[in-house]
């Protein structure tokens, strides 16, 4: 067996109960500070996370987690590419595509939320080997993606601050530090930042949303009521590549690896799950608000943005070659358009908020990421360590250490092989998306195999299997076509005209590093795979029913002891 099942076998042999355990800590109730590594040193306070993320945190980052620059933003490009049928129609599959991870990551972790997250799901229900590549190609990821935000962030002050004035360098710092502190002060401050900042950005998007449909329908200060208009001249989908109904499809196709961008974080929630309060019922409302996110955030977003802006329009070509920022946006492109000149500069705030959350919540997932490695026994046991606030520490020092060669993206030469580092790590959300679909389908064979049926769980998948072999498909196809333009040939070309053999490297080297640590994982430590009759589904189980008990007792005694009346206890209470 590998390291990890030996590692666990030998844990529970040696495992006594804990004074920690016992404890209350107050303002955190009945053990829920407490959390349970499933795997190893089961009840060691030294390795626990706490249990302070609350509920209506937990759904507002579900909510606006994971809303960044890639809905804002990206959505432009996508359309100058392929038009507003593309976008839309790529925008609506991914977002199924990303519905169905969520379920089934839901279904998972609302059995038992590990604190290891995601990885330890697919080390402990399909292979300690899945669980180690996952877990490396996730923290490489995000040890990349938190620098090239804060780069972003400084870039976006430059719209009131000019890089003469001040180096980017400064901001970086700042940002920097921030960032840390927020981590580092624990997981009920972080949750609080987190829930406020992710209201900011469902505020904006609702604004968005709602000036955007004012302005379709003709009520902004040129009265035009535009409609479906762009969808019949210049078009619906625009031809790439190639003509007819061949270019129209590649068009389509390559939006795809857009929407993706703007969909990858969703699975913020499926880290947070070892931190939640009441997990079994937090998560399962949580995912359910996903599906409404990505209708309404997305789908309609798209589907406004394309009946305000023709794929063809001078003012969108221009936003294009913007590096961030309002300018770059084509809500902005839309409000010029329709003769509205004042709100670029409010939004370019909103954006600074956007970009600097997602940093924010990108060191927390970096540093629960390698936290779950070493608590599945993947990296050294130092960064399973956590304070008095049951914070990682030490996995919070080396990510944020990481996170310093944001500084070499100030200089110009150093930003483009940045940018390299950047398209090779994004390859790796989607196979971390493969994964969680690959450890569902393990799980839900496990269980029924071991006589656990739905009518047991706290929370099943929709769709079943059905749905996540579905998502599975589909994220392997986009996976391996979406660089498939590389091999188009693209006169004046940088990385080469007939064949982009920078981008190419960049775009699928990923996709190897991963099978060569999940293979060189089986090789060197000879792990073997969990059949359904052979996964622990239980391990650990216990002590989340008693929490869940305690919780809900708790619960309940505080709400006879609250002030107020029925209004304040169910419209806001949860405010505090």
């Amino acid at each position: 067996m590998g390291l990890i099942h030996r590692k666990t076998a030998e844990s529970f042999l040696d495992e006594s109960p804990s004074p920690h355990y016992e404890q209350n800590h107050e303002p955190k109730v009945v053990n829920l500070n407490d959390n349970v590594d499933y795997n190893t040193d089961f009840q060691d306070p030294r390795t626990a996370l706490h249990r302070g993320l609350r509920a209506r945190q937990v759904t507002m980052i579900a909510i606006g987690g994971a809303i960044g620059t890639g809905l804002i933003i990206g959505t432009g490009a996508a359309l100058a590419k392929a038009g507003p049928l593309s976008i839309l129609i790529s925008y609506s599959i991914v977002g199924f595509i990303v519905y169905m991870v969520m379920c089934a990551l839901g279904e998972m972790a609302a059995w038992l939320p590990l604190p290891s997250g995601f990885t330890g799901y697919a080390a402990r229900f399909c292979d300690p080997a899945l669980g180690f590549s996952l877990g490396y190609t996730y923290w490489f990821k995000y040890i990349i993606v938190t620098p090239n935000q804060l780069t972003a962030a400084a870039l976006v002050i430059q719209y009131w601050v000019p890089r003469d004035q001040v180096n980017p360098g400064v901001f970086i710092a700042v940002f920097l530090v921030v960032i840390i502190a927020v981590n580092y002060l624990g997981i009920r401050f972080f949750g609080e930042f987190e829930f406020w900042l992710s209201s900011i950005k469902v505020l904006t998007i609702c604004g968005l949303l709602i000036l955007s449909l004012v302005l379709m329908l003709g009520g902004g200060p040129d009265h035009d009521r535009k409609g479906f208009r762009y969808w019949k001249n210049p078009g619906a989908m625009k031809a790439v590549y190639d003509t007819g109904d061949a270019g129209r499809f590649l068009g389509l196709w390559s939006t795809f690896v857009t929407a993706t961008f703007a969909y990858l974080g969703t699975e913020l929630v499926g880290v947070t799950v070892g931190e939640a309060q009441n997990p079994r019922k937090v998560i399962p409302r949580a995912i359910k608000l996903t599906f409404w996110r990505i209708v309404v955030f997305y789908v309609l977003s798209v589907l406004l943005v394309g009946m305000l802006v023709p794929y063809n329009s001078k003012s969108l070509s221009f936003a294009n070659k913007q590096t961030t920022g309002a300018s770059a946006s084509p809500f902005v492109v839309a409000m010029i358009q329709s003769g509205i000149s004042g709100l670029p500069g409010f939004l370019n705030g909103c954006i600074l908020v956007f970009v600097y959350s997602a940093a924010q919540s990108d060191l927390y997932i970096a540093t629960r990421t390698l936290y779950g490695l070493a608590k599945e026994g993947n990296s050294h046991p130092i960064f399973a360590r956590t304070d008095r606030r049951g914070v990682p520490i030490y996995a919070l020092g080396l990510s944020a250490l990481i996170a310093c060669i944001a500084f070499l993206n100030v200089a110009d030469d150093s930003r483009k092989v940045f940018g390299y580092f950047v398209n090779l790590v994004t390859i790796f959300g989607i196979l971390t998306w493969i994964s969680i679909l690959v450890s569902h389908i393990y799980f839900v064979k496990a269980r029924r195999a071991q006589g656990v049926f739905d009518s047991q769980m706290a929370y099943t998948a929709p769709f079943g299997l059905y749905g996540t072999y579905f998502a599975l498909v589909f994220c392997v196809l986009i996976a391996i076509f979406k660089n498939f333009d590389v091999f188009v040939h693209v006169k004046g070309r940088e990385g080469g005209e007939h064949f982009d053999h920078v981008n190419f490297i960049t775009g699928y080297l990923g996709i190897p590093l991963y099978l060569i640590m999940i293979f060189g994982y089986k090789i060197i430590m000879k792990s073997k795979g969990a059949s359904p009759m052979t996964a622990d589904l239980f391990t650990g189980k216990d002590v989340i029913d008693r929490e869940e008990q305690e919780f809900l007792a708790h619960k309940a005694a505080k709400q006879k002891k609250m002030p107020g009346g029925w209004f304040y206890r169910h419209f806001v209470a949860w405010l505090f």
